[in-house]
């Protein structure tokens, strides 16, 4: 088990940027893949990212390929999402999650097979 403490969320401009950190207690953080997923307002939960075991290979979903970028520091159990290029339809709240693998290359889009989530860190972008 993991137990994920995303930080890092606050208000921004449209334009800006912001780099959000998912911290994971325990010591086998690099057994897990890890993904983010966001959740604004009224919407269903949303795909962001993912990122494989070893942070070799890495998903993106269409709305934020290009601006957004996973990546993972084993040594330091945390994963992070930079974001940049902010616009309003990036305001949500952040989740980061993990799934327990033996696939060193798997990345998982699917929320439902995730197996921890944080308790997520709200992003504001404002015109």
């Amino acid at each position: 088990q993991v137990q994920l403490v995303e930080s890092g969320g606050g208000l921004v401009q449209a334009g800006g940027s912001l780099r959000l950190s998912c911290a994971a207690s325990g010591r086998t953080f690099s057994n897990y893949a890890m993904g983010w997923f966001r959740q604004a307002p009224g919407k269903a939960r949303e795909f962001v990212g993912a990122i494989s075991k070893s942070g070799a290979n890495t998903y993106y979903a269409d709305s934020v390929k290009g601006r957004f970028a996973i990546s993972r520091d084993n040594a330091k159990n945390t994963v992070y999402l930079q974001m940049n290029s902010l616009t309003p339809e990036d305001t949500a709240v952040y989740y980061c999650a993990a799934a327990l693998t033996f696939l060193q290359t798997r990345v998982i889009i699917r929320g439902n097979e995730y197996n921890y989530w944080g308790q997520g860190t709200q992003v504001t972008v404002s015109s």
